[in-house]
């Protein structure tokens, strides 16, 4: 097999492992599962299943293909999502509201695209396969991203329901109680930050440039939920002094007293999980908690959150390994006796972690032309920096460098804390 032949045969299983993914992600569904947003923050399990073959169809077939047809023409309006160049948009807070194209239509528009998508792979050029890989990596990586909010759009919306409807039944396990919060000593340091470009990356991963690191530390594990319930047993979310100014307010306007999917019942706290109902366990990490909240506990225990440079240096020698999608737990776990012994636990998947950074441009930035290039620029502001990946994150979508953004109060993603500190 010659080499062009190894590349297809490579990019077509590449594509069919990402996309068999999220049909697999759907099989516990019912089809009433399929339609309902709780949130407009949120989306159904339909528009996600047709939006991530728009992404194909609009950035590569439209684009490859001179005599591509779409199934229907009505689709780039329903499925596009904030593409401004890519045409007009159907309103996002009301995409709960269409019943059609039913869910059979939308499956079907999916395997029209998948067929398109694997055709031209194995017609394509090389020269032509060169400039499509591209897109075709930020196509497969965008699609992870909407497995992640699949699952996550899904528990909250189950969580609304009052029968708290178990998503995929898995065995309970006994996590290991955390040892005290170990630090990790940095000393000051000018580190290269960002991709080099040797694997893939979102273009908010450059350029590379140099960062300063002044003297720090960095806990070796995750707060766990018993240590979150003493801010809670202490009037922490009472005590604005703890707060920032736009946080305390969220507090007040929203009610916030837990975190998200949290419920007291008789003295004892409960949560909502992918796995059902049940008592919140004290020594798994806690999750579901806004930055305003993370950053207030670190307040309250005197330290505070890392910035994205100083855990992007803490990286270096970790192991990209841990609580990831691919091990259908759908839940952050605690340590375990193959973590416990680990320098820094827990420091990918389990829960993405909160910095303490803007989500910024880096220095020399520019946003890349054409509608794609609306993918991350446009957001770099009123954002924060989160790290590491969560229980809902595919293990080979994540890396070191990889800077996922959420605004300051959201809560329904699987986000929760690390600690830092200055050292003199």
């Amino acid at each position: 097999m010659d080499d062009i032949s190894l590349l297809k045969e490579e990019l077509s299983n590449k594509y069919l492992s990402v996309r068999s993914l999220t049909e697999s992600l759907c099989e516990p569904l019912e089809i009433e599962d399929y339609v309902v947003q709780s949130m407009p923050d949120a989306s159904p399990i339909r528009w996600h299943i047709a939006h991530t073959s728009w992404f194909f169809e609009t950035f590569i077939l439209k684009e490859v293909l001179p005599n591509y047809k779409p199934l229907n023409e009505i689709y780039p309006f329903l499925f596009n999502s904030y593409y401004v160049q890519a045409g007009e948009r159907f309103a996002r807070p009301d995409r709960g509201l269409l019943t059609r194209p039913t869910v059979k239509e939308v499956m079907e528009y999916r395997h029209y695209i998948d067929r398109h998508m694997l055709g031209l792979i194995e017609k394509t050029t090389e020269e032509q396969l060169e400039q499509l890989t591209v897109t075709f990596n930020i196509g497969l990586n965008h699609e992870q991203q909407h497995q992640e909010l699949m699952l996550t759009d899904l528990k909250h919306m189950f969580s609304r329901n009052p029968l708290y409807p178990v998503y995929r039944e898995q065995p309970l396990y006994t996590p290991i109680k955390p040892a005290d919060i170990h630090w990790v000593e940095f000393e000051e340091s000018t580190k290269e930050i960002g991709s080099n470009g040797s694997e893939f990356f979102y273009d908010n991963e450059i350029p590379r440039h140099k960062a300063l690191t002044l003297p720090f530390a960095i806990a070796d594990r995750l707060v766990t939920n018993g240590e979150f319930i003493e801010f809670m047993e202490s009037g922490g979310y009472e005590n604005q002094i703890l707060w920032l100014s736009s946080g305390y307010t969220a507090v007040e306007e929203n009610n916030w007293r837990s975190p998200l999917y949290w419920q007291k019942i008789e003295n004892e706290w409960w949560n909502y999980t992918l796995n059902g109902f049940r008592k919140v366990h004290p020594d798994e990490p806690v999750t579901h908690i806004s930055f305003y909240e993370a950053e207030a506990y670190a307040h309250w225990k005197g330290f505070r959150l890392p910035t994205e440079f100083e855990w992007e240096r803490a990286s270096e020698g970790v192991e990209i390994k841990g609580n990831f999608v691919d091990d259908s737990s759908f839940h952050p776990m605690g340590l375990t006796i193959d973590t416990i012994a680990d320098p820094l636990k827990q420091f990918y998947g389990t829960v993405w972690e909160w910095t303490c950074s803007d989500y910024a441009p880096y220095p020399g930035y520019k946003v890349p032309p054409g509608a794609i290039g609306e993918y991350n620029g446009k957001f770099m502001s009123g954002q924060i920096v989160l790290r590491g990946g969560s229980c809902a994150t595919s293990q080979n979508h994540i890396r070191k460098t990889y800077r996922n953004f959420f605004p300051h109060s959201a809560r329904w993603q699987f986000m929760g804390i690390r600690l830092a500190k200055d050292l003199k």
